[in-house]
Order: structure tokens, then C-alpha cells, then sequence
């Protein structure tokens, strides 16, 4: 060892040179799993710390649409919680000039908000008042986010109309500290004070709202028992109760869920780093190969040589894992800065050890898998043999104790990856399509130098030929560049064809007649004026349905936070649902299971329920769910089950109850209007003018926004993808920097022999040229089988072939080959022959 560690040190003086690309390979994986790890740890850490301004307080009452009782707020005072009450809804805002704007409208009281602070830019009004929150939401004032203002074209001071009442500008909401806990989905937010609520006349029987109960406990009181004592002193009560522990489950799931992904992402281009580890090792050794047969030859012992180059490598791999380290910890700081503002919660930035440790650990277990092999190979060849290496190379047989501590690298880092994964069935998933589609790639470079060596073209160019016995001569690098570019490309379009059937799913396969308007909040004694005024002003169709909202209380009799669902299905047992009775089966929807029940039924309730939800579940025909309908519990008994067609946009919802009780309580009803675009906001105008209290959600708006999110989506999907395509892409360099010198002394041979450089770059490009269009059709066979798969059983959604994403796969592979061998052999056709020959 003490000889090993002399010759290392005095070969590592000559620096990274002819290692750079090792080490770019594994400070690229390195840096994307280490920085994937920091930012969610720090936005979990930001979740952990900020839980309770995000919650609004230490707990939280939720009941629908239904008022929260007196009782339970003196329940919470005498243990000394102090109380904030909000309202929120959707409504229209008038400007002056007749300008709408759909906002989620928040009417909060004086004690809001008990954590935080809210961000009011201070408008200036005539008078030259600035108003804060407090100020600005006294009387009958309103703050709103800067794009309603530039949208209404209003500013401080000026009067708009809210459902029956007028209210002032007096501010831009720039921030409201419980954002993440309730955020805006189909508008941009309003803020009122409650005390201008009754004058709005917004709060009808049935109205689409939520009312919300905040609570900050004194210093030191435990939460959780508070939470407890409250579900035993109101049993009965369907409402949901949060701590702020859970201030924001659905920002956590994405946050784990993303991560999850964005990590597998950050694994695939550091095995694809691997690869290029062992391809620079190999390189590296190969132009040391007179040093290493020197050393064998004054009678170094393979353990010797082995022991020297192993420390070498081990010292080079820990410099490669620490810039890819450093880069982890710089990385999300950098995306806070440009994308903090896009982010579910913001993250508290700081140096985080594990996530880095996890990923050093990823990178050195990686290297050593990868690089063990040529360090192996390079000590048992002869000293005589390493001379005649590069052109003939050494057969040597693997010894068992070497596969062992391979095969055990190997199984290490598989364990790793599932061990740190939430979703562990997925993670071994990954593992192993990993190794199957490196098998896939190995498989079809060497089934291709096969077919190549077979191939005879009498009449085929010079060039041609060359090109074709260059995929199989001796030290041919055609299955390491078929892997190396393959495995990048393979999740670049597993990627893109994954988010062009989100966007096929979402966007293009909605109907082509798709409704103007969802109008909703709409009472029963304003159905008749609404029909009216809607088609005097041109609506084509109208179709309305009624509406309530409830709550789940149990299914089959388990409570709803108890029920063992699906993940997919678990959304629909948080919060409140849709729900509605009919006498006829509604359209977009298919009875799958049961019967509907006759249109003149007057018996106990009787519910059609989703099947999907149904499955995911574990509900039948005949089971009961109780559901709290405005304060009263009500079991409806599943009489069938449908298929809904969602992407129709007809009305339809996951429950429709039988008619009879429920057409007897106090709802609302929504309608859909059909109108073409001359008459849309005629339309619009003239509903809302008539019916202050009726909202009318743009259909087209609503696409738009998806659209937009679809984009941003694909955005980060391609940028992800790109990381593993260039990890492969510099994999490929290093492949071909690898044959540099066997490339040069074959341009050399071909020169001296009377080929022109056209003729041998022809050749050349022959060779990438087929090694891409195989690697980019097994890339696209790999990506049609992978995005199918989740689509189909992760997304739990329809698959769609898109021949287009594909070809662009294909054509894009081999012309990037084409390029990189174009790039990478302009050195080897401009080596003199004299001077190459004279050295030889």
C-alpha cells in the first residue's frame, strides 16, 4: 500500500486532464440529486416552520356551507383561544366602465389574520390617505390582487359593484400569509371585511361557500388534545378540523410526489454517469497503458497496480461528488430567486445535510459500481498485452470475488433508492426498467454489430462499406454510444410523451362544442328570470341541474378520515362535494352497476355514485354512505354505479340522489349556456346585471388557465429531461474521445492509402448516423412503453399514441449523433500523416 499510495499521489500531480468528463458525469448527477433533496427539505422546513401563519392559527373548523355554531366559539374561548372568522366564496366584481372579473372572494373579520401579516400596497386616494388592511377593509372597502386592478382598469378610490352592494378600492392585496392553505383556483382574490358581507345579499340558501374558523391557543397549550377534546364535546358535527400540522397536506403531496420524480430524473442521468465513468476510467487507463505495462513489466504485482489506480480514482470520484455536492447546495438558492414565487410554500433556505450526504453516498456508490470493472481489467492484463490493448484487446475473465463485490455495489445502491423512497414499489419499479432498458440498449448494439458484420453491399461506396465494418472492428465503441445517448433520450421522450397526453387528456380531447358559461349561486325563484334573460341575449342552450353541497361523514360506517382509499380517490373524501337529484340519468354518464331508480320514486334516499371512486373505495351496490347535507346527516344507499364522461363538461357530478328529500332543502342551482362569441358578453353582462348574486365562470378562461399550467408543466418536465440528456450527451463525447486515437491512426492509414477526408468523414457519419437511428427508435419504443405505463396506471387516465413526439425523438437522435461524430472526429482528419508515422 505504501508503494500504491506514492505512485497515486505522484500521477494525480498531472491533474484532471483526461478525466474531465468523469468527473462532469458525476458532478452533473451528483448536483441534481443533491439539489432536488435541499429544496425539499427546505420547503418542508419552510412548511414546519411557517404551519401556523399558513394555517391562519393553531386550528382550523371548516363546515361548508354551513354557519359555525356560537357554541363552538365559546367553547374555544374558554380555553382561551382567541377566535378569527373568514367567509369565502366566488363572485363577480363590476367596474364602472361594465368590466367583469370572476374572484375568490374572502370576507374576513377585524382579528384577521392571527398569524402573519397581510401585504397591502397603501392606495392613495384624494384625500391622500394611505390604507393598510385594518384600514382598508373598513366600512365598505376592498383590497384586491394587482391583476384584478389592471384587468377592471381601476385604481384606489374607485367604486365597484359586488353582488347587491357597492365597495371602494382602498389597496393591492400583495400577500395574504394563509395563501397556501386557501388558495384561488378560478380567480384572483378579493378581500372584504364580513361586516360589508350581509349588504352584498351574496350569502343565499344553497350558496356555493365555505365558512372557516380560526384559533390561536395561549403559549403552551397541547394541540393536539384540544383537537381531540373538540371531536368528543361535537360528535355529531361533519366538520373538518385541522392543526397546523396539516396546514397545507395538498402543497405536502405534491412537494413528496415531485420530489420523487425529480429524484428518479436526478438517478437516471447519474446511471448514465456511471457509464461514462467507466467509459473516461477505461479511456483514461487506455492512454496510460505504457506507464501501467512499465510498472508491470519492473515487476508491480496486479494488486500493486490495482491498489494504485483504485486510490487514483477514489480520489478523482470524491473530487467529481464534492463539485456535484456544492452545486447541490447553490442550485436551490438560485431556483428560489427565479421561481420562488411559483413555489406551493416558501422555502427556508439553508444548508441541509442529508439530502447532500444522501447524494455523495448516490455518487460514490455509483462510481465505484462503474469504475471497478476497467480498474479490474486494466491490473490483470499482462505487461506485454496493455502494449497491444488499444487494438486488440485482452480477453479477461472475471474473478468471482470481483462480480461479488459488483453485484453487491449494485444491490447497495438499488436498496438505497427504494429505502429512501416514499413510494417504494415505484422506486424498485424504476430500478428495474433501469436495468432493463440498459439491457435493451446493450442488447441492440450488439445485435447490431452482428447484422453488420453479415451485410455484404458489392456495389456499395468505399465510404459505405467503411462505415459499416467500422460499427464491428476490434475496440468499436457502437454499444457504449448506443447506451450512453440512448438512455438519455429514452427519458426525454418518456417525458414528452407523458406531457402531450396531459395536454391531449386535458386540452384536446375536450368536446369541440364545449359550453360559454358555468353560472352558478343561482336561486330557485331566479331559475325562470334566468332562462329569460340569457336567451333574450342570444343563448343557443341552457342547462341547468340542481345543487347542493355536502360532506362525507362515513362510508359503509367507517368515518371518511378513516377509509382505506385509493390514493387516487383519497381527494374526494377531504372537504366538501358536489352533490344533486334527478330523475333520469344525467348525460355524460353510463350505468356500469345497478339500476336508476323510477322517475317517480319517493322512497328513502338512493344514490348513483362514481365507479371509479366506487373501486377505489372498495364500495358496492347496496352500501350506504352518509353524507351531512346543511347540518343534517342523511345515509343515501348506492342504488348504481356510473362511468362519467368528465371531459364532456356537462353537468354531472360524483353523487346524484334520488329525487324527493333532497328536492325539499334549501340549494341552488348551476347552469351551463351555450352561446357564440358575439353574444358572449352580452350574455354575461345582462345575467349578472339582473341577478347581482349569480357568478358566471368563462369556460374559455378556464382552459386558458389549464393551458397555461399544462405549459409550465411541460416546461419543467423537459427541463428535467434534459438534465439526463446531458449527462448521456457528455458520455457520448467521452465515447468518442475514447476512439480519438484509434480514429487518428486509422485517418492517417486511409490518407496515406489515397482516401480523401470527404471520402473518410462519409464513412464516419455513416457509422453515427445508423448508430443514432437505432438508438433513437429503441428510444422511442422505451418512451411509448414507459409513458404508457403511467398514463395509464399511475395517472389512471386514457393513453394516446403521438406519432409526431415520436419522429421528433427519432430524427432528433441520429442528427445529434451526427453532429457529436461530426464534431468529434475534425481533429483525427486533421492529423498530418507524415509527422503520425514518423512518431509510430
Amino acid at each position: 500500500m505504501s508503494i500504491a499510495w506514492t505512485l497515486a499521489r505522484r500521477e494525480l500531480r498531472s491533474g484532471t486532464r483526461g478525466v474531465r468528463i468523469v468527473l462532469a458525469c458525476l458532478a452533473l448527477g451528483v448536483a441534481a440529486i443533491a439539489a432536488v433533496g435541499s429544496l425539499r427539505s427546505a420547503i418542508n422546513d419552510g412548511l414546519a416552520t411557517d404551519s401556523r401563519r399558513i394555517l391562519g392559527g393553531d386550528l382550523e373548523v371548516q363546515s361548508g356551507a354551513q354557519p359555525l355554531p356560537d357554541t363552538l366559539r365559546s367553547w374555544l374561548r374558554d380555553r382561551g383561544a382567541t377566535l378569527s372568522d373568514v367567509v369565502a366564496m366566488r363572485s363577480m366584481l363590476i367596474a364602472p366602465s361594465g368590466e367583469r372579473q370572476l374572484v375568490e372572494l374572502k370576507a374576513v373579520d377585524g382579528a384577521y389574520p392571527l398569524v402573519g401579516a397581510a401585504v397591502v400596497t397603501p392606495g392613495t386616494l384624494a384625500n391622500g390617505l394611505a390604507y393598510g388592511l385594518a384600514d382598508g377593509l373598513a366600512g365598505a372597502g376592498v383590497v384586491l390582487e394587482p391583476v384584478v386592478m389592471e384587468r377592471l382598469g381601476v385604481h384606489a378610490g374607485d367604486r365597484l359593484k359586488l353582488g347587491q352592494a357597492e365597495v371602494t378600492v382602498r389597496g393591492a392585496l400583495i400577500n395574504e400569509p394563509d395563501r397556501s392553505a386557501s388558495p384561488t383556483i378560478l380567480g384572483p382574490r378579493a378581500m372584504i371585511g364580513l361586516q360589508t358581507l350581509p349588504a352584498t345579499a351574496l350569502v343565499q340558501p344553497g350558496s356555493l361557500l365555505n365558512y372557516d374558523l380560526r384559533a390561536t391557543l395561549p403559549p403552551g397549550a397541547d394541540v393536539a388534545a384540544t383537537l381531540a377534546a373538540l371531536r368528543s364535546a361535537f360528535p355529531e358535527q361533519g366538520w373538518r378540523l385541522r392543526t397546523s400540522a396539516e396546514a397545507a397536506p395538498g402543497a405536502a403531496r405534491i412537494i413528496d410526489q415531485t420530489s420523487l420524480f425529480l429524484t428518479l430524473v436526478g438517478l437516471t442521468a447519474l446511471l448514465v454517469g456511471g457509464i461514462g465513468v467507466s467509459t473516461g476510467i477505461r479511456a483514461w487507463l487506455e492512454a496510460r497503458a505504457r506507464t501501467i505495462a512499465t510498472l508491470r513489466c519492473l515487476g508491480a504485482t496486479a494488486r500493486t497496480i490495482f491498489a494504485t489506480i483504485l486510490i487514483e480514482v477514489g480520489a478523482l470520484a470524491l473530487l467529481g461528488v464534492a463539485i456535484g455536492v456544492a452545486a447541490g447546495a447553490v442550485l436551490p438558492v438560485l431556483a428560489t430567486l427565479a421561481f420562488g414565487d411559483q413555489l406551493p410554500v416558501p422555502p427556508r433556505l439553508g444548508i441541509y445535510p442529508a439530502p447532500l450526504a444522501l447524494s455523495a453516498v448516490y455518487g460514490l456508490l455509483t462510481a465505484a459500481a462503474f469504475a471497478l470493472w476497467p480498474l479490474a481489467r486494466a491490473s490483470q492484463i499482462p505487461g506485454a498485452a496493455l502494449f497491444r490493448d488499444a487494438l486488440l484487446p485482452e480477453r479477461v475473465r472475471a474473478r468471482p470475488a470481483l462480480l461479488a463485490v459488483n453485484a453487491t455495489l449494485v444491490l447497495a445502491l438499488v436498496a438505497l433508492v427504494v429505502w429512501n423512497a416514499d413510494a417504494r414499489l415505484f422506486a424498485l419499479s424504476f430500478c428495474a426498467a433501469s436495468a432493463a432498458t440498459v439491457l435493451l440498449f446493450w442488447g441492440g448494439g450488439t445485435a447490431m454489430m452482428t447484422v453488420a458484420r453479415q451485410v455484404r453491399i458489392p456495389r456499395a461506396p468505399a465510404w459505405a462499406r467503411l462505415g459499416l465494418s467500422n460499427l464491428y472492428r476490434p475496440g468499436a465503441g457502437t454499444v457504449l454510444m448506443l447506451v450512453s445517448l440512448g438512455l438519455g433520450l429514452s427519458t426525454l421522450a418518456s417525458i414528452a410523451l407523458i406531457e402531450g397526453n396531459i395536454r391531449a387528456q386535458v386540452l384536446e380531447q375536450l368536446p369541440a362544442q364545449a359550453p360559454t358559461f358555468f353560472f352558478i349561486d343561482i336561486q330557485n325563484d331566479q331559475l325562470a328570470r334566468f332562462f329569460e334573460t340569457a336567451t333574450a341575449q342570444g343563448a343557443t342552450r341552457i342547462s341547468e341541474v340542481p345543487s347542493l353541497r355536502a360532506r362525507l361523514v362515513s362510508v359503509k360506517g367507517v368515518p371518511a378520515d378513516q377509509v382505506q382509499a385509493t390514493p387516487e380517490t383519497q381527494w374526494a373524501l377531504r372537504g366538501d362535494r358536489g352533490l344533486t337529484y334527478s330523475a333520469t340519468v344525467p348525460d355524460g354518464s353510463r350505468i356500469v352497476a345497478g339500476a336508476w331508480w323510477p322517475a317517480d320514486y319517493e322512497g328513502p334516499p338512493l344514490v348513483s355514485f362514481d365507479a371509479n371512486l366506487a373501486k377505489g373505495w372498495g364500495v358496492a351496490i347496496g352500501d350506504t354512505l352518509r353524507v351531512n347535507v346543511l347540518g343534517r346527516d342523511i345515509d343515501l344507499k348506492i342504488a348504481s354505479l356510473r362511468d362519467i364522461a368528465w371531459r364532456s363538461l356537462s353537468l354531472n357530478f360524483t353523487m346524484v340522489a334520488s329525487p324527493g328529500l333532497l328536492a325539499r332543502a334549501p340549494h341552488t342551482h348551476l347552469a351551463t349556456v351555450y352561446t357564440d362569441p358575439a353574444h358572449e358578453a352580452p350574455v354575461l353582462r345582462a345575467v349578472t346585471d339582473a341577478l347581482p348574486n349569480v357568478s358566471g365562470i368563462r369556460v374559455a378562461d378556464v382552459l386558458g388557465a389549464v393551458a397555461t399550467l399544462v405549459g409550465k408543466l411541460g416546461t419543467a418536465l423537459a427541463a428535467t429531461g434534459t438534465v439526463t440528456l446531458a449527462s448521456g450527451a457528455l458520455v457520448l463525447v467521452g465515447a468518442i474521445a475514447a476512439g480519438q486515437r484509434r480514429r487518428m491512426a486509422e485517418a492517417v492509414v486511409l490518407k496515406t492509402l489515397g482516401a480523401t477526408r470527404a471520402q473518410i468523414r462519409a464513412a464516419w457519419l455513416v457509422e453515427f448516423g445508423l448508430i443514432g437511428a437505432l438508438a433513437g427508435l429503441l428510444a422511442a419504443g422505451v418512451g411509448l412503453l414507459a409513458s404508457w405505463g403511467v398514463v395509464r396506471f399511475v395517472m389512471r387516465a386514457d393513453w394516446v399514441f403521438l406519432p409526431g413526439t415520436l419522429a421528433i425523438v427519432v430524427l432528433g437522435c441520429a442528427g445529434l449523433m451526427l453532429v457529436f461524430g461530426y464534431w468529434g472526429t475534425a481533429a483525427a482528419l486533421r492529423a498530418p500523416a507524415g509527422p503520425y508515422l514518423r512518431r509510430e
